[in-house]
């Protein structure tokens, strides 16, 4: 088949051509958008699962759908190790200039404010080129947002975005990727501000997407944060809407797929939307015609394999060390996943990866924690661990 047409697309955040199966997450944010610009309470978001599930396909989606409304948006990826500061400055400045506020000085008072906020990373007496510089040509507002205490800057920070939106009538939304990654400070920080911002009723939320654990993190910082966003999970698909995201996309291009190759797929991916889309890209290339046949699958499923192999888990296994990469193996072994009949994304107890290495679990602390924080493995519940990447423990055991 024609590999200029197909419509397949596996890639980190990629949107697939059929966004299927989270139907129910936009209709659910549509209504949010709507109380919020009307001034109604309504919580942030906060969208958690494995990778390669599509948190972040679903949060640009949910970015779109803002910015359809007028909203101002501004979006930023967590890192390890990096302030909150930079970055959510240049995703405020964005929002506050998409709003389009008539008055010039209202909107330079909130961009200095946002300028203060950033440049108090840095400190007063920081080399000039140390200092961050937006593209904002206003000065900063100083004794607004820069205490250097990150947690009353940033409710100022937030509380004057959020008046300059209500004044148009309309919302702000930060859209933050990544967000376990967070510093514990930042984590605090932003609990705060939107706490803050909740009460006080001003039309601004903060949509986060991050990994399993991601609510233990907000929770272990603030108490309140378990009634302070609303908790979406976003699983695999289930094989109705898997199916969707393969046929619709085909029939674009007078395409199709026989029953048993969608249900040969379904097995193949375990309905994980990467995998579908990998999957379905080879599939594509390697059927000589339409429809697209269980035969045709199994002659594509090495070679997308393959694929995964090297650029999905390859390159995650390549960022461990050696005593690291030990401790993965040994995950896999203590999962006792039987090729792919046990649940791909079952925890197993730290307790039972020592034992497999025959080793005391104090001494694994180091190879455990540099996994943890390289978000390889998360860790749900105390004394147990699991994979970050679905079908992670197959691979593994694949390699030997």
């Amino acid at each position: 088949m024609d590999p200029i047409r197909n419509p397949y697309a596996p890639g980190a955040g990629q949107r697939p051509p059929e966004l299927a199966g989270r139907d129910d997450q936009l209709r659910a944010f549509d209504v949010v958008v709507e109380r919020v610009a009307r001034g109604r309470p309504e919580r942030s978001l906060v969208l958690t699962g494995l990778r390669g599930v599509g948190k972040t396909v679903l949060l640009n989606a949910l970015r779109s759908t803002a910015v359809r409304k007028g909203w101002g948006t501004g979006k930023l990826e967590a890192r390890p190790e990096q302030s909150l500061r930079r970055p959510l400055s240049s995703a405020l400045h964005q929002a506050v200039r998409e709003l389009g506020h008539p008055e010039s000085d209202q909107v330079g008072h909130v961009l200095g404010v946002v300028r203060s906020f950033a440049q108090r990373e840095a400190g007063s007496s920081a080399k000039l080129r140390d200092q961050w510089s937006p593209g904002i040509d206003v000065p900063a507002v100083r004794g607004r947002a820069d205490s250097g205490d990150v947690e009353i800057d940033l409710v100022e920070l937030l509380t004057e975005v959020g008046g300059l939106a209500a004044d148009v009538g309309k919302g702000v939304g930060v859209f933050i990727d990544e967000m376990q990654d967070l510093g514990p400070d930042d984590v605090s920080a932003l609990c705060a501000a939107c706490h803050e911002i909740s009460q006080s009723g001003l039309p601004l939320i903060v949509v986060g997407a991050g990994l399993p654990h991601l609510p233990a993190v907000l929770s272990a910082s603030k108490s309140y944060s378990e009634r302070l966003f609303s908790y979406q999970r976003i699983d695999r698909l289930g094989r109705e809407a898997a199916d969707r995201a393969l046929v619709a996309p085909a029939a674009e291009e007078e395409a199709g797929f026989a029953e048993e190759a969608l249900a040969a797929l379904y097995a193949a991916t375990g309905g994980y939307p990467y995998f579908i889309q990998a999957y379905g890209k080879t599939a594509w290339d390697l059927a000589p015609r339409t429809p697209i046949t269980a035969a045709d699958v199994e002659v594509a499923a090495p070679e997308a394999e393959r694929e995964l192999a090297v650029g999905f888990f390859g390159s995650r296994y390549e960022r461990a060390t050696p005593a690291e990469r030990d401790y993965l193996r040994a995950m896999a072994d203590a999962a006792g996943e039987a090729d792919g009949a046990a649940d791909p994304v079952a925890s197993v107890a730290t307790a039972d990866v020592a034992a497999v290495l025959g080793k005391r679990p104090q001494s694994l602390s180091p190879a455990r924690d540099a996994l943890l924080k390289k978000g390889l493995i998360y860790s749900g519940e105390r004394g147990r661990i699991a994979f970050t990447v679905p079908h992670f423990g197959r691979y593994l055991r694949q390699q030997g």
